[in-house]
């Protein structure tokens, strides 16, 4: 998301450009085609090095695409940045690639295609931007945190399944599809929070998963119902009371009652200063009989704090 600027000396053969990339000593060495509109597509990476930040821009021409098996089983890999210059990253692209740890993709990039980053093992975390590709992150059994994009409209089919270690996600409003086994057989998985309406799913997307996840939509969404999915379906509803006789400071605590529906899980956060927009979780808690009451010793600059409810 912050790329390098990238020097390159070009060499050209049999119809392929190669491209050495600057300082020198690294030689990096990209191949890609010249696209119609004069855009490259990266066609495949023969490293070293093995840490990688793709370019903007090779010989004045702007990179927008990643193509298809491009990294496709570089076992060497550990980690990519894609440049906000890439809209698309072409199917097989990171395939098999078992020791990529970290990848940076923009907000840029409108599709991610089938089987991406399939068995990328050692992904823990990863931001995906786009339309999901079937199979894109299958079998990335490491990874515990995904961010979804507001950009992202449809999870194509095993996209996320078999990602073991996975216990929360966050779906965004924009995601209307949700396609068959999108996340099955992820063992860990707990909770899905959808932020928006009911997208198209069916039974099969948390097939295998035994451990039950919940699912969690908001007030004023539509299209919910439960079961959803072939899972629970709570409206996640917290609301701090300002009020009552649990409200302010009792025996040197100051805390509150949350109403909400029961079972569903919060998280109490406070900030000391707004417009830093600084968060910091207090406590982790579930609604029980539709209240639960938060307190905390009280603070030296308790008229400075401010709280808020989100969800885990």
């Amino acid at each position: 998301m912050n790329p390098k600027t990238v020097k390159s000396l070009l060499t050209i053969g049999l119809g392929v450009l190669l491209l050495w990339a600057a300082p020198v000593a690294t030689q990096a060495q990209f191949e890609y085609t010249v696209n119609a509109d004069n855009s490259v597509t990266i066609t495949h990476y023969t490293g070293p090095p093995w840490a990688v930040t793709i370019p903007t821009n090779i010989n004045g021409l702007t990179v927008t695409s990643i193509g298809e098996n491009a990294f496709s089983e570089s076992l060497s890999l550990t980690s990519v940045t894609i440049p906000n210059s890439v809209t698309s990253i072409g199917g097989n692209a990171f395939y098999y690639c078992i020791s990529l740890t970290n990848v940076l993709i923009p907000n840029s990039v409108t599709s991610i295609g089938d089987y991406a980053f399939y068995s990328c093992e050692s992904l823990t975390n990863i931001t995906v931007s786009g339309s999901i590709g079937g199979w894109a992150f299958n079998d990335c059994t490491s990874l515990a945190s995904i961010t979804i994009l507001s950009n992202v409209a449809s999870i194509g089919e095993f996209g996320f399944s078999d990602c073991t270690s996975l216990a929360s996600v966050t779906i965004p409003g924009s995601v209307a599809s949700i396609q068959d086994s999108a996340f099955a057989d992820c063992t860990s998985l707990a909770s899905v929070f959808f932020t928006g309406s009911a997208p198209t799913a069916d039974s099969t997307v948390f097939a295998g998963d035994n451990s039950n996840p919940v699912i969690y939509y908001l007030p004023g969404t539509t299209g919910w119902s439960s079961p959803f999915a072939s899972r629970e379906a709570l409206l996640w509803n917290p609301l701090i009371q300002t009020s009552g006789a649990n409200f302010g400071v009792q025996s040197n605590q100051f805390g509150f009652n949350i109403t909400g529906t029961s079972y569903i899980p919060i998280v109490v956060e406070v900030c000391t200063n707004l417009a830093g927009h600084i968060w910091i979780p207090l406590q982790a808690l579930t609604i029980t009989s539709g209240s639960v009451y938060f307190s905390e010793p009280l603070q030296t600059n308790g008229f400075g704090r401010f709280y808020r409810v989100s969800s885990p």
